[in-house]
Formats: structure tokens, sequence, C-alpha cells
């Protein structure tokens, strides 16, 4: 089970690959695909990042912290492109790819010795279960 630290992290990356892959597939529907086409490659990427970086939280990894940086710009990347466009899908992946990012910040700032004492901490945790 991974930290209780990243639940929360784990969770908004999850929540935002799917909503970046529904959004992308919605800009697939719209009438211009072609303006859309930076908004639909974003979407990809950040929801690729996204199931990685939940990824490496749910197997502690010692380089969550990397990984976890490079999703949030990612996602603000993400997010600042979908915010061009006034289509309800956009809107909302904008706004779930910002939480997203906030969580991730969160999670690269912390140092490798903080995730090592974590992780540590957890697995001394488990054996007095």
């Amino acid at each position: 089970m991974p930290h209780h630290q990243f639940q929360s992290c784990i969770e908004a990356c999850h929540a935002c690959a799917l909503t970046c892959e529904r959004c992308a597939k919605a800009c697939l529907s719209e009438p211009n695909v072609p303006a859309l086409a930076d908004c639909i490659m974003l979407n990809m990427d950040c929801a690729a990042i996204c199931r990685l970086t939940a990824e490496y939280m749910g197997h502690e990894s010692k380089m969550t912290h990397v990984i976890s940086k490079a999703c949030a710009e990612i996602c603000e990347r993400c997010q600042d492109e979908c915010a061009k466009y006034q289509m309800d899908h956009c809107k909302e992946c904008a706004e779930v790819c910002r939480d997203c990012a906030i969580e991730c910040h969160a999670i690269a700032a912390l140092t490798l010795d903080d995730l090592h004492h974590q992780s540590r901490d957890s697995n001394i945790a488990g054996l007095r279960q």
C-alpha cells in the first residue's frame, strides 16, 4: 500500500489521466479538429505522464519527486492549452490538470531523503502490524 502522503496525488493523477483521455476524444469530435491538434497532443501526453507518476508513487519509487515534477509541468501546459477553449470538456480538463499539478508540485518538493524516510517508516509500520 502506498504511503498515505501519496494517496491524494495518486488519485489526482488517475482523475487527470481519465479526464485528459476524455477531452482528447471529445476534441476529435469537434468540427475543427486541426485547430485542436495541440490540445489533443497535450491531453495524450498528460494522460501518459499521470499514469506513470501514479505508478511510481504506487511502488514508492525513490524517483517519485523527479517524475512528479515532470508531471506537474506537463499538467500545467495541458491546463494552459485547454483553458484557451470554451468547450465544457476543455474547461473541465483545465481544472483537473490544475488540481493534479498542485498535488504533483507538493510531492516534487519533497527531497530524496524525505521520500527515503517515508518509505522506511511505512516499511517499519508494516512490519509491526
